[in-house]
């Protein structure tokens, strides 16, 4: 049989390790990252990261999809991590915190790509997960009306910097070179 969490206990990293499948722990609380996306969702999210891609060839970030594991710790002990979560995309500036497990540590900007199973936890568990570690810019694409909102951090707290849609160019708060085209993300819609 599976060792597979029940969503009403609380777990930790130890917990984590033996589930089969992919997981997300967020404050002890297990979520499951199944069934896959839709095809849309997978769209945007490859638009997306081909643009961020793109904007960082030659430069001292990278770029990741999920899956991809992100450690999040407040005491910054990532072997028993406080958190671990699967962001559609993460950009890390510095090198040392990807290892071959993943990234330890918060990524420089985070984009999440809501679906309808995840727009909660999105708009809660993660927006203030990454809000506590530190993750200073927190897009989220919101498919069904056609939206882009970005967050950053601002003296512990996020602040939507702006909401961008279809025929607006997003503007990253902390890479002030970065612009995205929107209308091609959301062709699809």
């Amino acid at each position: 049989m599976a060792n597979i969490p029940d969503p009403d206990k609380s777990y930790s990293y130890a917990d984590w390790k033996t589930w089969e499948g992919r997981w997300e722990l967020i404050n002890g609380k297990a979520y499951d990252m199944t069934p896959a996306p839709s095809s849309e969702h997978q769209f945007v999210v490859g638009e997306l990261y081909f643009a961020l891609r793109h904007f960082f060839q030659n430069k001292h970030c990278l770029v990741f999809m999920a899956p991809f594991d992100v450690f999040l710790s407040k005491n910054e002990t990532y072997e028993t991590p406080d958190d671990i979560v699967q962001p559609d995309i993460a950009v890390i500036c510095d090198k040392k915190q990807i290892v071959k497990k993943g990234c330890y540590g918060a990524p420089a900007l985070v984009v999440e790509v809501l679906s309808p199973s995840t727009a909660l936890k999105d708009y809660n568990e993660k927006f203030y997960a990454y809000q506590r570690h530190g993750i200073r810019e927190y897009w989220i694409v919101d498919v069904a009306n056609q939206m882009l909102h970005v967050y950053h951090l601002q003296e512990g707290t996020y602040q939507r910097i702006a909401t961008y849609g279809q025929q607006d160019i997003l503007h990253s708060a902390q890479f002030k070179d970065l612009t995205i085209p929107l209308k091609p993300l959301f062709e699809w819609s």
